[in-house]
């Protein structure tokens, strides 16, 4: 894959594993196309159910089809590697490397899967969107955060036994502040206009949560991959 031999922070090192990523993605095409069957399965039954939901439903139901999907989509991220390749993954690249990649690419699949959604989602239901620009930027930042909180959650249960558990009790705690602030920052977006500095304080929180989730996973995962 031209990974360079070096186990120090190297930028270098960051396309080559992004390019990994995406190659194990398209030889495991059956996981991505469940996800993108999940995504659309779920959006059919809505139509199918012949439901016009209200705003505050239909933020609901938007919120839990990308939240479902992001769980199907990036909790695999460590649990798919063999032991063989976590091996030579230590002996070549720094731990916080491998980590970063697997964060960025993450991130760029849960926007795309959260775009599909929205598509999908605004063609069978009447969506209450107003503020585009604000509504899609929320969908990246909440990209962003899944992304993190998941990837968080799939290195420390790619080491334990039930792994499957561990994730269960794990995401709730975690996720649900996330969503929580998800579903408030989206219904901004379904009016006209926003207060002045509205949203800001949302914003801040969740980029708190992420900055501690970073942190923490930055501290942890070299020590947790060590065993």
């Amino acid at each position: 894959m031209g990974i360079v031999r070096e186990k120090d922070m190297n930028w270098k090192n960051l396309w080559p594993l992004l390019h990994k990523e995406v190659i194990l993605e398209l030889r495991q095409r059956y996981a991505l196309s469940g996800i993108v069957l999940h995504v659309v399965s779920m959006v059919f039954v809505v139509y199918v159910a012949s439901v016009k939901p209200s705003p505050p439903v239909w933020n609901t139901l938007f919120w839990l089809i990308v939240l479902f999907a992001s769980i199907n989509a990036v909790v695999k991220s460590f649990i798919r590697e063999s032991g063989a390749r976590q091996l030579y993954y230590y002996q070549v690249v720094d731990p916080a490397t491998l980590l970063l990649a697997k964060m960025i690419y993450n991130a760029l699949l849960l926007m795309v899967l959260g775009g599909l959604a929205l598509v999908a989602f605004s063609l069978v239901s009447n969506s209450p969107v107003q503020r585009w620009p604000l509504f899609i930027g929320v969908l990246a930042l909440g990209s962003a955060s899944f992304s993190v909180a998941f990837t968080f959650i799939s290195a420390i249960a790619a080491k334990a036994d039930q792994s499957a558990t561990l994730v269960a009790i794990l995401s709730f705690p975690v996720v649900l502040p996330i969503l929580l602030t998800l579903l408030r920052l989206s219904v901004a977006s379904f009016a006209p206009s926003t207060l002045s500095g509205g949203i800001w304080p949302d914003v801040r929180n969740l980029l708190a949560v992420d900055a501690i989730l970073v942190a923490l996973v930055f501290v942890l995962f070299p020590y947790i991959w060590r065993d």
